[in-house]
């Protein structure tokens, strides 16, 4: 969306923050040289993963034109603020673009973040032009994006904006609420591990898939309606698919992990009808 008002500042980088690639020199050279994209995620949460094809994407298509696109990991989980795990969860999902690590959630608080992801795109100069929390509205993003990189060249050839990676995305789609977001360890501040809470996690569903937040070495065994199959825990935590459907479904789940393995949350994503 449009923000209230047409002068709205990009708050600085903090110094200190630890990075995963070339950092920048500050947010107003960023902006000095175009438009430019911060996006803050969590790289083992469900509605981060799935918007970062989406920004890959339109790093690669505008970098040249002139876009600077930078990423923020805000972590949900105390894992996620592990350079090392960030970077290897970065890597697994085939981020190139620079990311900072806001260990401590200052930044996210200068954005004033709803929630993960939140996007916010800065004209040349830094004044805010276009800000979304959540999934969703990618055409519109990139409209937004096309319409910044047009104020430094109206002559630039510019593709159409990509097709829709899944039937949720379209403009317009209409989607099914999932199931609530599962916390078998009680709470978002504590896992359920493997061998000292019981042996396997067993649950029903309705959604257009489902995955888990992970952390640990070994192997899942996985179990939809009675069909097994296994995935790895690891090497590096991060957000696995546990099952995907066409459309939003009912189902039944077992997880069955390795001894030590760490289950943070097991969350769902929306479906159409």
């Amino acid at each position: 969306m449009r923000p209230g008002r047409d002068n709205i500042a990009a708050p600085d980088l903090p110094g200190g923050l630890a990075w995963v690639g070339t950092e920048p020199e500050s947010m107003p050279a960023l902006t000095a040289g175009g438009p430019a994209l911060v996006h803050f995620v969590e790289f083992a949460q469900l509605n981060s993963v799935r918007t970062l094809p989406y920004l890959a994407e339109w790093h690669r298509r505008y970098r040249d034109a002139g876009l600077g696109v930078i990423g923020v990991q805000a972590p949900r989980f105390p894992f996620a603020a592990e350079p090392g795990a960030v970077a290897a969860g970065l890597e697994q999902l085939g981020v190139e673009f620079p990311v900072a690590i806001d260990a401590d959630h200052e930044l996210w608080a200068a954005y004033g973040c709803e929630g993960w992801p939140s996007l916010f795109l800065w004209s040349l100069g830094g004044a805010l032009s276009w800000v979304h929390f959540g999934e969703g509205e990618y055409r519109a993003t990139e409209e937004a994006i096309q319409a910044e990189l047009r104020e430094l060249d109206a002559l630039r050839d510019l593709p159409e904006p990509m097709a829709p990676l899944r039937a949720s995305d379209g403009p317009g789609a209409r989607v099914i609420p999932p199931t609530p977001e599962y916390f078998p360890g009680g709470s978002w501040e504590r896992p359920w591990v493997a061998g000292a809470d019981g042996e396997d996690l067993a649950l029903d569903y309705q959604a257009g898939g489902a995955f888990a937040s992970v952390e640990g070495e070994g192997q899942i065994e996985v179990e939809v309606d009675g069909q097994w199959r296994t995935i790895p825990a690891g090497p590096a935590p991060g957000l696995r698919t546990l099952a995907e459907h066409p459309r939003h479904e009912a189902h039944n789940l077992i997880l069955r992990p390795a001894p030590g393995v760490k289950i943070w949350s097991v969350s769902f994503a929306a479906g159409v009808p």
